[in-house]
């Protein structure tokens, strides 16, 4: 028995982690198509037609709308012998790359925009109006060399007495990000030894090439601040500015997320995205910059099926009676029965 199946649009990938061919997480099947997911191994998912969509089509094809892993385990499961015998050579596609495209996808569930906030700025807030607050953030403003000295000796004094708001400060530590991953030599390796000691549940985390990133050392230098500021004759009361866990919102001992760190600094809750473009840029040895994108594909899917003449007629019958007129292929696509031969 040959099946001839027509298909247009067919989505060559997927955007959701796990598999068709096992039971629903509690809480669903993660997605995985956010640009920033993208950018891990194995995130950006490419399918295929196989074995498992040919078998998925049959069932679709009489009228078996349950998930493939959920007919398979039925005791009755129609194509238990048939799925048995059927090989790879029995299934030819015949597919064209019909465009690859820049495609816009949304995610139900939401995500959060890493770099936006809602709502007007609480520039009033303690954190920033405290008469310790500019000993605090002026942490931030040192030179690189002045941050490892402050953190290294005890008695370092800053006097700095400018004012702060939380946009200032985001920005000062947006500019400090940006600052290039420096060696782990002389002091630097000291003050590096020294923060490890301090806070022995942090992971200093370096670089491929073992370097580590100035931003480690200015957010570090916050908490040995913090700490300081308290135990300076007991004068300041920081428990307004620290979160339940005594830590600075949005800011670790490593580094910092901006939409955490404003989330407190605003009126409005954080901004959710709902989608974005579904692409993904790496760099390949001998290659440079490659943009992968969502592709999709026209064809002709053939099924051929070691069946004998009996059962094949049986089949007919029960595709001719569930009437299914067309179909998704994959991802969304249409696809219909073009011939069916015995």
């Amino acid at each position: 028995m040959r099946i001839t199946i027509k298909y247009e649009a067919s989505w060559q990938n997927s955007f959701l982690d796990g598999s068709n061919n096992e039971p629903l997480p509690k809480n669903g099947r993660n997605f995985v198509g956010s640009m920033t997911t993208m950018k891990s191994d194995g995130n950006f998912i490419r399918r295929a037609i196989g074995k498992d969509t040919v078998m998925g089509i049959l069932n679709r094809l009489i009228g078996d709308q349950r998930k493939l892993y959920q007919a398979r385990q039925s005791p009755n499961y129609y194509f238990k012998d048939i799925e048995e015998e059927l090989t790879d050579s029995d299934i030819i596609n015949r597919s064209k790359i019909s465009n690859a495209e820049v495609v816009y996808i949304r995610n139900i569930s939401g995500n959060e925009d890493q770099n936006s906030f809602t709502g007007m700025i609480k520039a009033t807030d303690p954190a920033f109006t405290s008469i310790f607050s500019s000993q605090l953030w002026s942490v931030l403003q040192l030179e690189l060399n002045d941050v490892l000295k402050f953190i290294n000796d005890p008695s370092y004094t800053i006097n700095n007495s400018d004012s702060f708001d939380p946009l200032s400060v985001i920005n000062q530590l947006k500019l400090l990000n940006s600052l290039k991953a420096i060696d782990v030599s002389e002091e630097v390796e000291v003050t590096l030894d020294f923060l490890k000691l301090k806070y022995s549940d942090v992971d200093y985390k370096l670089t491929a090439k073992g370097q580590i990133t100035p931003i480690t050392f200015y957010c570090s230098a916050l908490y040995l601040q913090i700490e300081r500021l308290k135990n300076k004759n007991n004068e300041h009361d920081l428990l307004p500015i620290l979160t339940d866990r005594g830590g600075l919102s949005g800011i670790s001992k490593r580094g910092f997320t901006e939409k955490d760190f404003m989330a407190r600094y605003t009126t409005g809750k954080k901004k959710l995205i709902w989608g974005n473009p579904y692409l993904l840029k790496e760099k390949r040895k001998g290659e440079g910059e490659v943009t992968s994108l969502l592709t999709k594909a026209n064809g002709t899917l053939e099924i051929q099926l070691n069946i004998s003449q009996e059962k094949a007629q049986q089949l007919k019958d029960m595709i001719e009676a569930a009437g299914v007129s067309s179909f998704y292929l994959g991802k969304k696509g249409l696809a219909y029965v073009d011939s069916l031969r015995i």
